[in-house]
């Protein structure tokens, strides 16, 4: 609440819960956290990332005030999901999923990651017609950038050019798609960030987690802004998108059809 707190009086009207399926959060803690930020501040969009879950989960979570639900699918090829997850995780459940969070109301993002262990230009393509069929609110689309402590230490990251060409591409199909330009876009680019809005991105996502825990969030390495303060992050943000010809708002984005 203070992370709200912080973020609502430097103008922002979005806030987005993110974080691996851990069990510790049950959906009557999570339900509790969301219902407390949807009372305070009933003017801001509630956007949750908390993975695969049961169908009755969504719903009690979209009822105690969520908006908004990013599950990136990450590939949209059987064979290729399999080479990147454990045995008990399908590609079938995680569509279901989305399926789910659709019919639900959510406004539903999903994604894939650029550049993946094993991942092939057909790969690709399946990824574009499966969000061109599936029609999204929001698309979560970055480079893949391995971890030193994961299986995939030793893969070569996505790259910049490839991440940029497909985003514009998403945005060609989708005039109006919430579409991030991601902190990973901007850990393998200096200006990562600001290529991706110039490709197409209209959102950018200032960290508002405390600094003594983002390292224990570390998706990859050498993540970027693990130590900037809330407000440096926005005024850093801002600096970087007048640069380019744009201004930051702090409204809440809606998807609009």
């Amino acid at each position: 609440m203070r992370c709200c707190e912080s973020g609502y009086g430097l103008g922002f009207r979005t806030f987005v819960l993110q974080g691996g399926e851990d069990m510790y959060y049950t959906d009557d803690i999570m339900a509790d956290i969301i219902g407390a930020i949807r009372s305070a501040y009933p003017d801001c969009a509630i956007t949750l990332s908390l993975g695969e879950k049961t169908r009755e989960s969504y719903q009690r979570l979209y009822d105690a005030g969520a908006d908004r639900y990013l599950l990136r699918h990450e590939t949209a090829t059987p064979e290729h999901y399999a080479k990147l997850h454990p045995a008990e995780l399908s590609l079938a459940n995680r569509i279901e999923c989305l399926r789910s969070l659709k019919e639900i109301g959510y406004q539903v993002g999903c994604g894939s990651m650029v550049g993946s262990p094993y991942q092939t230009l057909d790969n690709v393509v399946e990824d574009l017609l499966f969000i061109k069929g599936f029609a999204p609110q929001m698309v979560g689309m970055g480079p893949f950038i391995p971890h030193h402590e994961t299986p995939f230490a030793d893969k070569r990251a996505g790259t910049a050019e490839l991440t940029l060409f497909l985003l514009a591409i998403v945005r060609l199909m989708n005039p109006k798609v919430l579409l991030p330009a991601t902190t990973a876009l901007g850990t393998i680019e200096d200006n990562g960030r600001e290529l991706g809005v110039l490709a197409g991105c209209n959102v950018v996502m200032p960290n508002l987690s405390p600094l003594n825990v983002r390292r224990k969030y570390m998706l990859y390495d050498n993540k970027i802004s693990t130590g900037d303060e809330a407000a440096e992050a926005r005024a850093s943000l801002e600096r970087r998108m007048r640069a380019i010809g744009y201004e930051v708002v702090t409204e809440r984005g809606d998807y609009r059809d």
